[in-house]
């Protein structure tokens, strides 16, 4: 997620608390869609679509926070 932004992530997730929970919260959410998806965890098309939907609020919130670091 957002590879051109790859040093201030890492320097985000050990200066920012709020950032780095974000960014966790983010991972763990993919991880859960993709394990839903390949069957490994059990999980309806409803309840998928609902993380999916979770997951990129998030990754909006990141974004705004990156484009406000950036920018500093």
């Amino acid at each position: 997620m957002f590879p051109e932004h790859r040093e201030l992530i890492s320097r985000l997730k050990t200066s920012d608390h709020h950032f780095a929970k974000l960014f966790d919260k983010h991972n763990a959410l993919d991880q859960k869609v993709q394990n839903m998806e390949s069957g490994t965890e059990p999980g309806t098309h409803a309840e998928i679509e609902s993380l999916k939907k979770e997951k990129l609020l998030i990754k909006d919130q990141i974004y705004a926070i990156l484009k406000k670091a950036g920018a500093a």
